[in-house]
C-alpha cells in the first residue's frame, strides 16, 4: 500500500465517524474517587466495557480479560464500531477455549484508551474541549484500579480468572498484586513484571514518530478534527515488527516482491513485507487515537511491580491465594521466555500456586492472538479445571 492523499482523507473521515458511534456502547460512570499514581484524584469518568455470555446465579463463572496496547473491549464476535472481528475471537466465543456458553467474559477499554473510556480524546468538562495533553499521565495500576470498580458494578466479589496477553498480562499481574483476593486464578500471557530497556526504546520510537508529525501539534489536533496519520501509521509499523518473529516473517514474506517482476528503483513498496507494514499502519489510523498511543505506551514503560513494594516482587505476590498459569512463546523476543520465567520464580518465592507453559511456535509475540492450537488447549484446560475447583471451594 502506498502513501496517497485519498486514503488519508478517507481514513480521517472514518476515524471521526467512528467516534460518533461510541455513544451506543456500554459505559459505566465511575463515581468512586480514585487517586492516580501521578497524585491527581479523579471521579465521574466513563469506563467503556463489553460482556459475553451469562453470569450464573452463584456469580462464580466470571472471567476478566485485559486487552493489549491497541486492543479494546470488543474481544469476540463483530466489533460494532469497526465492523471487524473481535481481537481475541480465536480464543473467546461459543465452544472456544474461553467458552462463552459456560463463562461470563468481561473486558473494559482501558482508561487512556479511545473506544469510549476516559482518555485524551474525551471532552474535558472544564474547558469543553478534548483533554489532549492535559489528560493525566496514567499507570497500569491506575488502569486496573478503574477496572476493579466494574466488578463492584456487576456484583462480582471474586473472579474465576483474570487473564490477558502482553499489556493485558501486565494488567493481570497488577490486578492480582493490588487485589489479591479478587481472582481465584490468573493467566498472565507473554508479559513481564517490568518493561525492559529494549521495550522502552521501542515505545519511545513510536511516540517520537507521532510527535514528529506536524499535524500532531502538541496533542491539539483533535480540536481541528484531524489525525497525525503519518506519524501514527509509522508508530504502528514499529510496533508490528516487534510482534512477529524473524523466522515467521522470513517464512511469510522473505524477499518476495509485491505484484511485480523486478525492482522499480523507487521508494514505493517493492517488497511484500513493505506493503504489509504499510497496510497495518494505515489501517490502524482508522480506529485509534494518536494521543492514546502516547499515554498507554508510557503506562507500560512505567510498569514495574517490584518498585511498588518495599520487598520487591516477593512482597508483591505475598499471601496470594490466586492460582497462576504463566504462558510464554518460544519465538517471542518482545517478552522473552526468560522474563516470563522470572515471574514464575518470584511467584514461587512468594509461596504462590503457579504453573508455567512455554508454547513452541514461530509466530512470535502475537501467538496469543492467532490460532495456535497448543496455546488454546492449554488455556482451556486450565480454566476448565479452575472452574471445578472454584465451585468446590465455594461449597465448603
Amino acid at each position: 500500500m502506498q502513501l496517497n492523499r485519498d486514503f488519508f482523507a478517507q481514513s480521517s473521515w472514518v476515524f471521526f465517524y467512528m467516534n460518533e458511534k461510541l455513544d451506543n456502547i456500554k459505559k459505566l460512570n465511575v463515581s468512586k474517587t480514585l487517586l492516580l499514581d501521578c497524585k491527581q484524584t479523579v471521579n465521574n469518568f466513563p469506563l467503556a466495557y463489553e460482556t459475553y455470555g451469562e453470569l450464573n446465579k452463584n456469580k462464580d463463572n466470571a472471567i476478566l480479560v485485559f486487552h493489549a496496547l491497541t486492543g479494546d473491549q470488543f474481544v469476540s464476535g463483530i466489533n460494532p464500531v469497526t465492523k471487524k472481528e473481535g481481537w481475541w475471537s480465536t480464543a473467546v466465543g461459543s465452544g472456544k477455549a474461553i467458552d462463552t456458553d459456560k463463562y461470563f467474559v468481561i473486558c473494559a477499554n482501558v482508561i487512556g484508551g479511545c473506544m469510549g473510556s476516559w482518555g485524551p480524546k474525551e471532552i474535558d468538562k472544564k474547558t469543553n474541549e478534548p483533554y489532549g495533553l492535559s489528560f493525566p499521565v496514567i499507570t497500569i495500576r491506575d488502569i486496573v484500579k478503574a477496572q476493579e470498580t466494574l466488578l463492584d458494578h456487576l456484583g462480582i466479589k471474586k473472579l474465576l480468572c483474570a487473564t490477558g496477553g502482553s499489556m493485558g498480562g501486565m494488567q493481570a499481574l497488577q490486578f492480582c498484586a493490588s487485589f489479591p483476593n479478587r481472582a481465584f486464578s490468573a493467566i498472565p500471557i507473554a508479559c513481564s513484571t517490568s518493561h525492559s530497556a529494549q521495550n522502552i526504546a521501542l515505545n519511545e520510537l513510536a511516540r517520537q514518530a507521532v510527535m514528529a508529525d506536524p499535524i500532531w501539534d502538541k496533542g491539539k489536533y483533535l480540536k481541528k478534527n484531524v489525525q497525525p496519520k503519518n506519524g501514527l501509521a509509522v508508530a504502528r509499523m514499529v510496533g508490528h515488527i516487534s510482534y512477529l518473529s524473524e523466522k515467521g516473517m522470513q517464512e511469510k514474506f522473505g524477499r518476495k516482491l509485491q505484484e511485480k517482476a523486478d525492482y522499480e528503483f523507487s521508494f514505493d513498496a517493492d517488497f511484500q513485507v513493505e506493503s504489509y507494514l504499510r497496510h497495518q499502519g494505515y489501517a490502524f489510523v482508522e480506529r485509534f487515537d494518536a494521543n492514546s498511543i502516547l499515554y498507554i505506551t508510557r503506562a507500560m514503560d512505567y510498569f514495574d511491580l517490584s518498585r511498588q513494594f518495599k520487598g520487591g516482587l516477593v512482597e508483591a505476590f505475598k499471601n496470594q491465594q490466586t492460582k497462576f498459569l504463566v504462558i510464554s512463546f518460544s519465538s517471542d523476543w518482545l517478552y522473552t521466555t526468560r522474563e516470563n520465567k522470572d515471574t514464575v520464580i518470584a511467584l514461587n518465592a512468594a509461596g504462590a500456586d503457579v504453573s508455567f507453559a512455554e508454547i513452541k511456535t514461530d509466530k512470535g509475540h502475537d501467538s496469543f492472538l492467532v490460532n495456535e492450537p497448543e496455546f488454546l488447549k492449554t488455556v482451556k484446560g486450565f480454566i476448565d479445571s479452575m472452574y471445578i475447583k472454584f465451585k468446590n471451594e465455594k461449597r465448603i
